[in-house]
């Protein structure tokens, strides 16, 4: 997509050597999201150049995601970029087509690069379950998040409840998802679900100290690693130690060959 067509859904992807950076950039309704930008995330994440190693979701702004934009709830939007749109399709082409949206976050998961949630203020619904698909959450001591759906008699559906069960275990998941309720940065760096919390004035260059760590190892590194670390709590250590042994075995060849 060019970089109108992402102005138009509320996007911005700027490319700077091994690091991407997609920014929510709808600040006048703190970066609610919408079908179409769910779509253009997808297709920002088929089309990266295979050299980007890390990239960063952010929003513009003093919030990170206001989540679902509420328009999206009204029976006059049109109805192919409208939730309520949905009602009109059967149930097999709904799904098909949640299916759609949840392939915008689903790609932050690829082994090939490392995806960090830079969130300040508020990160709901829709918004926390994007900084849910990315790997790592770094976060601004204002940063919140709440998975508002229940109180719309929704249930999480854009690939939020599995990372959420892994971080923070089932029970915490299931009271946080339940009740709706606003979990501060505090306390989400101290059940697991976000990495650190800086002064929001330090955020910027705390994420970018990151995002320079990353990328000095040779690159297939994280890859690899990630890879391992993915699958690692659904294998037994038979097949664990497999796969650990025949990766380290790519990587003394890559090195060897950088070598030679």
């Amino acid at each position: 997509m060019t970089p109108e067509e992402l102005a138009a859904v509320g996007l911005r992807l700027d490319l700077a050597g091994p690091v991407a950076t997609v920014t929510l950039d709808r600040p006048a309704v703190r970066n609610a999201q919408t079908p179409a930008m769910w779509l253009a995330l997808a297709e920002i994440g088929g089309t990266l150049p295979d050299d980007v190693r890390v990239v960063v979701v952010t929003g513009e702004g003093p919030t990170f995601s206001a989540g679902l934009d509420r328009a999206m709830l009204d029976p006059s939007t049109d109805a192919r970029e409208s939730v309520v749109g949905l009602l009109a399709l059967s149930d097999q082409d709904a799904s098909a087509r949640v299916d759609e949206f949840q392939r915008g976050f689903t790609w932050l998961r690829e082994p090939r690069f490392v995806s960090i949630a830079k969130v300040r203020g508020h990160a709901v619904g829709a918004g926390f379950q994007l900084a849910l698909a990315c790997d790592l959450r770094v976060v601004a001591d204002d940063a919140s998040f709440s998975m508002k759906e229940s109180a719309l008699g929704l249930v999480p559906d854009l690939t939020g409840t599995k990372p959420l069960v892994e971080h923070v275990g089932y029970a915490r998941a299931l009271e946080i998802c339940a009740t709706a309720r606003t979990v501060g940065a505090e306390e989400a760096v101290r059940i697991g679900l976000a990495t650190a919390a800086y002064p929001s004035a330090d955020l910027d260059a705390a994420v970018g100290d990151l995002v320079a760590a990353l990328v000095a190892p040779m690159p297939g590194v994280v890859t690899e690693t990630k890879r391992l670390l993915q699958g690692a709590a659904g294998r037994d250590l038979d097949e664990q130690r497999r796969l650990e042994r025949e990766a380290q075995v790519r990587r003394f060849r890559a090195v060897a060959a950088a070598l030679s």
